[in-house]
C-alpha cells in the first residue's frame, strides 16, 4: 500500500494542509459503527463522527438500506423543473420537526452553500424591499465554512481563513459573549452587538449565528439568553435572523436543534452535516413563508442559486432515514450517557498545569489547553492509542457517534488524559 500513500502524498491536496509539507494520512479501508478500519489492519475509534456526521456510526444498516433501495430508482437527477419522492419526502419530514413558521425549503450541497443561499435569501429579500442592505452583523470566533460569503462572517482575525479577508466584503463583528452556557448571564454581553445594530441598523442585511456551540472559531459555548437578546433586538428593529445549525442540528447539543435551549424561532436556519447522518453530502436553508413570498412577487421572481445535485435523490433517500431513526428518539438517551460521562471523567482535567479550560455540553466536549499542540505529533499519539481525535491550535475536542458505548467513550477520555500529560506533545 505504500505506493498509494506515496501517490497521495505527491498529488492530492488535502483540506487545510499544504502539498509540500503535509500532515501525515492514515488510510482507512473500511469503517463500522464506531471504528474506523485502517489499511494496515489497525482499528481505531472515532471520535469525531467524521466531522459531527456520523451521528449513527458507519455502515448502519438502516442508512445502507436507504441508499441502496433508492441507487436502483435513480441516482441523480437535474431539480431544474423535475422533482421527485425523496425531496419531497425529506421536506415533509424536517418541516415536521421544525417550528411551523420555517417552511420553505432549498436543497443545498454542503454547509458553506446552505450558507451563502441563506445570505443571498437576506440580500434578496432586502433588495426588494428597496432597502438595499448589503452588511451582516455577527459576533467574534464564529465559523461559517469555506466559500467566500461564508467566509466573510467567519472571525476576521482568529479564524482559519484571514488570509482572505482583504478580498471579501467586510461585515460587523459584535465581541463574543463571555457569559458560559452553564454561568451566570452578565446583560453587559450584548452592549457589544447592541451598539454595532444601532449605529448600522439601516445597512444591516441579516444576522448570523452559530447558536450556543460557536465552532472551530474555538469551540465556545455561550449563555442561551444571549440568543434570547438578539432574537429580541433582530424582531425589534426588523432584521433578520440566521442560525446556521450546520454542526449542532440534529441532537448534538442534547437538544434536536441548539436554538432550542434559547427558546427562539430563526427567520432562516442552515442545516447540514448530519443530515444524511454522514453519508452523503446535503444541506438545507429553510425559511419562513412571507420572505419567499417577498421574494417570489418581486422581480426576477426567483432566488439565483441552483446547485447541480441539488436535491440529489440518494442524499434525500438516506436523510429521510436519518430522521425517522432520529424520531424514534434514542439519541436523547444516548446524548443524556455521553454528557453524563464526559463530564464525570473529563472535567478533573480542569485542575491540569497545561489545562486553560474544560467545556461539555450534550455530545460535545472541548479541552482548551494553555500551550499550542504539535497537531502531528499528537495526531500520532491518538492514532497509537487506538482513538481518532483531531485536535487543532490549543484545542482537543471529542463529537463521537450517538451509539458509541462507554468503555469506548472512556479509551477516548483515557488518551486525551495521556496526550496532556505528555509535554512533548506541546509547543511551548
Amino acid at each position: 500500500m505504500n505506493q498509494y500513500l506515496q501517490f497521495n502524498f505527491k498529488h492530492i491536496w488535502h483540506p487545510y494542509d499544504s502539498m509540500t509539507t503535509p500532515f501525515p494520512c492514515y488510510m482507512v479501508h473500511n469503517a463500522h459503527g464506531i471504528y474506523l478500519n485502517l489499511i494496515n489492519g489497525v482499528k481505531i475509534i472515532d471520535g469525531m463522527s467524521s466531522w459531527w456526521s456520523a451521528i449513527h456510526g458507519y455502515n448502519h444498516p438502516r442508512l445502507n438500506m436507504a441508499l441502496k433501495n433508492q441507487i436502483d430508482k435513480m441516482s441523480h437527477v437535474m431539480f431544474g423543473g423535475i422533482t421527485h419522492l425523496p425531496a419531497i419526502q425529506l421536506c415533509q419530514k424536517l418541516i415536521s420537526i421544525l417550528p411551523k413558521q420555517l417552511e420553505c425549503i432549498f436543497l443545498a450541497d454542503s454547509g458553506s452553500v446552505s450558507i451563502e443561499v441563506a445570505m443571498k435569501v437576506a440580500l434578496q429579500y432586502s433588495n426588494v424591499l428597496n432597502k438595499h442592505k448589503k452588511v451582516f452583523l455577527t459576533i467574534r470566533n464564529g465559523y461559517h465554512g469555506d466559500t467566500f460569503s461564508a467566509m466573510s462572517v467567519c472571525d476576521p482575525d482568529n479564524s482559519i481563513h484571514n488570509l482572505y479577508f482583504k478580498f471579501l466584503p467586510k461585515n460587523l463583528f459584535a465581541y463574543s459573549p463571555t457569559s458560559s452556557f452553564l454561568g451566570q448571564w452578565k446583560h453587559s454581553d450584548i452592549n457589544s452587538f447592541l451598539n454595532l445594530l444601532i449605529t448600522h441598523k439601516s445597512i444591516i442585511a441579516a444576522v448570523i449565528l452559530e447558536p450556543i456551540v460557536q465552532g472551530v472559531g474555538g469551540m465556545k459555548f455561550y449563555h442561551a439568553e444571549y440568543l434570547k437578546q438578539v432574537r429580541f433586538l433582530c424582531d425589534k428593529h426588523q432584521i433578520l435572523l440566521i442560525i446556521d445549525e450546520i454542526a449542532t442540528g440534529f441532537g448534538r447539543t442534547g437538544k434536536m436543534f441548539a436554538y432550542e435551549h434559547a427558546k427562539i424561532i430563526p427567520d432562516i436556519v442552515c442545516l447540514g452535516k448530519a443530515l444524511t447522518g454522514g453519508t452523503m453530502t446535503l444541506s438545507a436553508m429553510v425559511t419562513k413563508r412571507e420572505i419567499a413570498n417577498v421574494i417570489s412577487n418581486h422581480e426576477p421572481y426567483k432566488l439565483m442559486h441552483g446547485p447541480t445535485f441539488m436535491g440529489n435523490p440518494l442524499a434525500c433517500s438516506v436523510a429521510c432515514e436519518n430522521i425517522n431513526i432520529l424520531q424514534e428518539g434514542m439519541w436523547k438517551k444516548q446524548i443524556y450517557n455521553i454528557e453524563k460521562q464526559l463530564k464525570k471523567e473529563l472535567l478533573p482535567l480542569m485542575n491540569h498545569p497545561y489545562v486553560f479550560d474544560v467545556r461539555i455540553l450534550g455530545g460535545i466536549a472541548v479541552v482548551e489547553c494553555k500551550y499550542i499542540i504539535n497537531v502531528k505529533l499528537m495526531q500520532k499519539f491518538f492514532v497509537d492509542h487506538g482513538v481518532w481525535i483531531k485536535p487543532f491550535k490549543k484545542l482537543i475536542y471529542l463529537t463521537p457517534p450517538y451509539i458509541i458505548d462507554s468503555v469506548s467513550l472512556a479509551k477516548l477520555i483515557h488518551a486525551i488524559q495521556y496526550a496532556i500529560h505528555n509535554k512533548l506533545l506541546f509547543l511551548k
